[in-house]
């Protein structure tokens, strides 16, 4: 009895101990709890005559009564609210300490679904204006976490449109820093899938007409996505960069002795050079799932270029905020005619960061705007970039600037300009020439009728069934999927992914109409049997009947035969099957894979014994995305430098079977020796320096003077 008495006499003193033993027998201990409650309360009201002094008896009352207050809800009803009332008078000047035991003991109750969350975000989105990084990291993550678990089984609107309502207000707050973070948090959300609705979306879009220059580029950041260039990361790349130890170590196994240590430090800094740009080749993602949910374009886009127009912050700001009207202008096809003149005046060589320009003038194209606002932009391109004055790599991206720009809209380009940039077909620069080429290439497929006419491509399968060029305001819809009368046969290898899609649909929907897909009875023989065989089995037994029809339409056949047989067909029977195949069936992705193929294997009918390359071994680059590339303009043809090994290796196998270089007038005697002048090149340079340095410095007067001696003396001699 003895000692269970000092351990009650201990209890008053030791919290830890007696809140271990609440949580077992909480009936057992109210005594304790109700006097350790008084003394709370009396040392709160102390505290609160002076909040700025830092109080550790109540910062451990706190904490003790944050952990039991599940075990004596009736008791500590009143005390979640007495902490909110805490921080709502004395948040600001509160110690730091003390503000952050309340805090963590409101998570607690919070946790313990003892407060309504309305109530504690609303407090903490205040707190955020207190002078306390510590804090603010805690406060934000707490409301990202506790807003995702609200919404994790199911979206709690009634939560969401309280909070949301508030944080709209907290983005017009005075203080940056709260507004900030309040804008970080809903970006936040809006990434993890918890607030992607328009509501959220529409909120962020307040901020981009902030006061504060963070908040508006954070805005506009979220929307233009991923930039190209962060400026941070090409920084610290810099630093990395083991290009330098790459120099390095081939220099030091030119100079020092031949080691294999060396060569070993040359093979690791390529290595490592190669993982880096492996690294590098990682293409930004890209969301416009944002941009999709504002819900008047025109209007946001119309208040940020008068915003942009007067705007004062540095050049960075001017161009993201450019590249975000750009995107909205493309991605929702605007009409914004004042933007173009505005990008015109930054489209010079010497310009910074021209290159981004040019991709903004080109998101900024869509068919929908007038021939005549673009048309200007293309004239200062061509006038500014694509002349003899500048560089190749001026040219070459002047080229390609006005080939996206055409790409998205092809009606902004005149035959004369068109067919002036095509005469660089044949320059010098094999950047500038490839750039043209693109420029031929896609106006072929375009509106071939504006080149001239040894530029135009022969008439291809594709063009013939497009039929003329559509001019701008019309739109070519069509009710059938080109390409598809390719499905109409049945090619070898494609059976049983077909056939697994075709039972599913047959066995869920024959009472409904759709038609089935025949297949042959051998088509569940092995793989293994060779192709004259299944031809036989496939022959026998349809010789006779009305079914010899049907199975000269369901013979299986190859690829090649297959596209042979779509080439043979008009235009009106590919236009018919293919509408047949695509209201009779689902189409599955093997299926428009097929229709692709055909679609490319007609657009190069003409040209495949001469293409070096298949169709399907180039690269596809599809001009009319939501997004213009970077690179798609700065990329300028070069041959590739190769090392020495591979240069020697080309040349020795180039004298392969050919006659040995040099005169071809040999000597008379070949057991003469060899004139001065060929000594001469055979001869360190050290021995003649001398006399090439006194030719050097010879001055005019001297060379004359020598000159005149000679003609004398010549004049002399011939007498």
């Amino acid at each position: 009895m003895s000692s269970a008495n000092r351990n009650n006499n201990k209890l008053p003193s030791n919290l830890p101990q007696l809140q271990n033993l609440i949580k077992r027998d909480a009936d057992s201990y109210v005594e304790e709890f109700e006097r350790q409650h008084s003394v709370y309360n009396a040392t709160r009201t102390i505290f609160e005559q002076n909040p700025t002094v830092n109080n550790d008896q109540l910062y451990d009352l706190v904490i003790f009564l944050a952990q039991v207050a599940h075990c004596y809800p009736k008791q500590l009803a009143e005390f979640p609210q007495e902490l909110m009332t805490i921080l709502q008078r004395h948040g600001t000047v509160l110690h730091a300490d003390m503000r952050m035991s309340i805090v963590k003991s409101l998570v607690l109750l919070r946790n313990k679904n003892l407060l309504m969350p309305q109530d504690l975000l609303m407090l903490f989105f205040k707190l955020l204006r207190c002078q306390d990084k510590v804090l603010r990291i805690f406060l934000q993550e707490h409301i990202i976490t506790d807003i995702k678990n609200i919404n994790s089984k199911s979206k709690n609107m009634k939560v969401n449109k309280e909070l949301q309502n508030f944080m709209f207000e907290m983005l017009k707050d005075n203080h940056a820093v709260a507004a900030k973070m309040s804008l970080d948090v809903m970006m936040d959300l809006y990434k993890k899938q918890v607030w992607n609705d328009a509501k959220t979306v529409n909120i962020i879009t307040t901020a981009c007409f902030s006061k504060i220059t963070k908040v508006m580029v954070a805005a506009i950041k979220f929307f233009v996505g991923q930039d190209e260039e962060n400026p941070e990361s090409d920084s610290e790349s810099d630093e990395d960069d083991p290009r330098p130890n790459v120099k390095a170590a081939l220099m030091a196994v030119r100079v020092n002795k031949a080691k294999k240590k060396n060569q070993r430090k040359v093979e690791k800094a390529k290595s490592e050079l190669k993982k880096r740009q492996k690294n590098k080749k990682t293409k930004a993602v890209f969301d416009f799932s944002a941009l999709n949910l504002i819900n008047d374009p025109q209007d946001l886009a119309e208040k940020l270029y008068r915003k942009l127009e007067k705007m004062n912050e540095r050049f960075e700001v001017k161009l993201m905020t450019m590249n975000f009207i750009s995107r909205l202008i493309g991605v929702h096809q605007l009409y914004l005619p004042n933007f173009y003149p505005l990008v015109m005046r930054f489209l010079f060589p010497h310009q910074r960061e021209v290159t981004k320009v040019m991709v903004y003038a080109a998101q900024a194209a869509h068919p929908q705007v007038p021939p005549e606002e673009l048309e200007p932009v293309v004239r200062t391109l061509a006038n500014n970039f694509v002349t003899e004055r500048h560089s190749n790599e001026v040219m070459a991206m002047g080229l390609n600037a006005i080939r996206a720009l055409c790409a998205r809209n092809p009606h902004c380009m005149s035959d004369d300009l068109l067919q002036d940039l095509t005469e660089y077909k044949s320059h010098k620069d094999k950047g500038v020439m490839m750039a043209s080429r693109s420029l031929i290439s896609l106006f072929r497929e375009r509106n071939p009728e504006l080149l001239a006419r040894k530029d135009r491509a022969a008439p291809t399968e594709l063009s013939r069934e497009e039929g003329s060029t559509v001019q701008f305001g019309v739109n070519d819809a069509k009710d059938y999927l080109p390409g598809a009368e390719i499905l109409s046969f049945n090619i070898k290898g494609a059976g049983k992914k077909k056939r697994a899609v075709d039972t599913d649909s047959d066995s869920s929907s024959d009472e409904e109409g759709w038609v089935n897909v025949s297949h042959d009875e051998d088509d569940d023989d092995d793989d293994d049997e060779d192709e004259d065989e299944e031809e036989e089995d496939n022959d026998s037994g349809h010789e006779e009947g009305e079914g010899g029809e049907d199975k000269e339409e369901n013979k299986i056949i190859s690829k090649k035969e297959a596209l042979q047989k779509v080439m043979e067909m008009t235009a009106e029977e590919r236009k018919s099957v293919a509408m047949d195949i695509v209201t009779s069936r689902f189409l599955t992705d093997e299926d428009f894979a097929r229709v692709e193929a055909t679609q490319a294997a007609k657009k190069v009918e003409k040209y495949k014994k001469n293409n070096k390359r298949k169709p399907e071994e180039k690269e596809k680059e599809n001009e009319n995305d939501d997004i213009v590339r970077l690179k798609s303009i700065e990329m300028v043809y070069k041959k590739r430098k190769h090392d020495k090994e591979t240069r020697v290796g080309s040349v020795m196998a180039g004298r392969e079977g050919r006659e040995k270089f040099g005169s071809k007038k040999a000597k008379l005697n070949p057991q003469s020796s060899s004139t001065n002048k060929q000594k001469l090149k055979t001869k360190a340079f050290a021995m003649i320096k001398h006399k090439v340095r006194g030719k050097q410095k010879q001055s005019f007067t001297t060379k004359q003077r020598n000159l005149r001696d000679s003609l004398l003396k010549r004049e002399k001699n011939s007498y």
